[in-house]
């Protein structure tokens, strides 16, 4: 039993690479969000996290607000939040937990609820979560509904450097590489540590040693076969149609719409109207 739970590292590793590779497939979907141009949608993602981030440490109900975007966008393509969630599981955690010392910081007393008193430091922290959670999901609305391609096509639209561009999409497309030799030399270690948990501290330093020297191996050999290819240092990035009036609709409201939510207390707006 134990040998069979070290011979899953290599499953684990590899299910990591699959669910890598499933971002494509989302990103082929039919949905209007993502027939919309790269470009637009990459304009609108920026836009949308910059002001996120804007919000003050207290516009906890202001922030609310930017919700919206998400939602709709969840809703519009068929996405679902559920998988959205379990994809960024590692990353989203550590991400929402920079706040989590405020408390102890920022004692002094905003406002109280129902005789309970709620500190700066608890609507500061509450606030960095939000925003983290937020500018994630963002990325992600933005990765699940356009190739890789066509983002890097957009990055050099509005003149990001090539070098950075080309490194984005190799990375992203040849990662795989790195988790695929992971696999097999988790799955050749535990072969012959049959019942141990994991991997040795001892084995730590070696075992990260072959995992580079094998995956710079097999950069040399990929990059070998691009040059054969007549790779010169540019990748010709996607090829996408030019922009509609659609494009420029659906990018212009959503920003107006941002400009507007960071302007005005829309929340609080609503709930006098409510009232």
């Amino acid at each position: 039993m134990p040998a069979a739970k070290q011979k899953d590292a290599g499953s684990r590793i590899r299910g990591s690479m699959r669910e890598l590779r499933e971002m494509d497939t989302l990103a082929d979907g039919t949905s209007p969000v993502h027939a919309r141009h790269p470009l637009a949608k990459l304009a609108v993602t920026i836009t949308y996290v910059l002001t996120v981030v804007s919000f003050q440490k207290y516009d906890l109900t202001r922030l609310f607000v930017m919700v919206l975007y998400p939602a709709v966008l969840f809703s519009v393509t068929g996405l679902r939040l559920r998988t959205c969630l379990w994809k960024l599981r590692v990353v989203l955690p550590l991400v929402m937990a920079v706040g989590v010392f405020n408390p102890f910081f920022d004692r002094e007393t905003l406002f109280t609820v129902g005789g309970a008193a709620v500190s700066g430091g608890v609507v500061s922290m509450l606030t960095l979560m939000l925003k983290g959670a937020l500018c994630l999901m963002a990325s992600y609305l933005l990765v699940a509904t356009t190739r890789i391609e066509a983002i890097c096509a957009a990055l050099r639209a509005i003149h990001v450097p090539s070098v950075m561009v080309t490194m984005l999409l190799l990375t992203f497309r040849y990662v795989t590489l790195i988790g695929e030799e992971a696999a097999v030399m988790s799955d050749a270690y535990s072969l012959r540590a049959p019942g141990q948990r994991g991997i040795h501290y001892k084995a730590w330093g070696s075992f990260l040693g072959q995992l580079l020297l094998r995956s710079s191996d097999r950069a040399g050999e990929l990059y070998a076969s691009m040059q054969l290819r007549g790779f010169s240092g540019q990748f010709p990035y996607a090829k996408t149609a030019r922009g509609t009036a659609r494009d420029v609709i659906y990018a212009a409201a959503w920003i107006a719409l941002f400009v507007l939510a960071r302007r005005f207390d829309v929340t609080a707006l609503i709930g006098g109207l409510m009232m």
